[in-house]
């Protein structure tokens, strides 16, 4: 459960911006979407290891 506490004087709208951002982190939304349809365990794998790739290709560039 995500709990905000709400400052003195702050407005609800930068508490509702602050619940959202932790709601984000937590990732229950892109759980839900992918809990939505089915995907082959091949390819999950599959888009990790392309996922794994980029990030890696990414770097290298980074740090050159």
């Amino acid at each position: 459960m995500i709990i905000v506490q709400v400052k003195e004087n702050e407005s609800i709208d930068k508490a509702l911006k602050r619940f959202k951002k932790k709601f984000e982190k937590t990732g229950v939304m892109r759980e839900l979407r992918s809990r939505m349809a089915f995907q082959k365990p091949s390819v999950t794998r599959r888009t990790q290891v392309i996922k794994a790739a980029y990030r890696q290709k990414m770097q290298e560039s980074a740090q050159q």
